[in-house]
């Protein structure tokens, strides 16, 4: 197979790099659409990064973004066909931070002497052992998004609405006016979940989109809120998500 983004094909570093540029340095240069902001590494490039660590490894567990809201995990498994079981495509149903801890416990598995296909079983076993709240500062990138209508967007936008969202399709689960009601709202959703499904043993982090500040204070008040969490850790929003919602958002995980 020819090289891809993975391996150096010539120029196709600045595909993906003008895409990032144009959201990490949005306050230069601001997007303007999803498009802008985004952009995916194609299929061809699964093959040359499987190639690759297949010279040096066995076998792969590959943990795609949530299938609720990108075809990759689809597109991945159709690829993995062509490997003879030693890619194994998790259906893991996780977005940004949600997918990160799902990463972390598939390293913790491998070392625990697990293999690709019971590291994959494992974790769709557990996939809905977490929960993430988003709440926006404006609804111009969901309407772009094609998420709302320009009239909800509309209608939103002139009550000054902040919704919440949930899950790994980012679905409607609350409203609020402000952005402390949201705040709130993601706090109450999260103590909520501790209580019915998950117990005191938790990792909790709050999330943001090219909103360090804001996020910083919203660590503050989730400890004083879960005092005996002992760490919540902040962390930047994944593209794949941030391209949806736009700068601002904040989230609590």
């Amino acid at each position: 197979r020819e090289p891809g983004f993975v391996e150096g094909k010539p120029g196709s570093f600045w595909d993906i790099g003008a895409a990032v540029a144009a959201w990490c340095r949005s306050d230069r240069l601001p997007p303007h659409a999803p498009s802008q902001i985004v952009s995916y590494v194609s299929a061809h490039d699964n093959f040359t990064l499987w190639d690759k660590l297949l010279k040096d490894y066995d076998e792969i567990v590959h943990i795609p973004m949530s299938s609720g809201l990108s075809s990759s995990m689809q597109t991945a498994r159709m690829l993995a066909e062509d490997y003879d079981d030693r890619v194994r495509v998790v259906n893991n149903q996780r977005i940004s931070g949600t997918l990160r801890y799902s990463a972390i416990e598939a390293i913790q598995q491998a070392k625990n002497g697990l293999s690709a296909d019971e590291i994959g079983t494992w974790l769709e076993k557990t996939r809905f052992d977490s929960s993430i709240y988003i709440t926006v500062a404006t609804l111009k990138y969901l309407k772009q998004g094609g998420r709302i209508t320009p009239a909800a967007a509309a209608i939103g936008t002139m009550l000054r609405l902040k919704p919440v969202l949930q899950g790994e399709k980012l679905d409607a689960f609350s409203k609020a006016r402000t952005m402390t009601q949201a705040k709130n709202t993601m706090t109450k959703a999260i103590k909520d979940d501790i209580a019915d499904r998950f117990g005191e043993k938790i990792n909790l982090d709050v999330i943001h989109s090219h909103n360090l500040e804001a996020a910083e204070e919203f660590r503050k008040e989730v400890l004083t809120t879960f005092p005996n969490i002992g760490e919540v850790n902040i962390f930047p929003l994944s593209l794949s998500v941030s391209c949806h919602i736009g700068p601002g958002s904040l989230a609590l995980t």
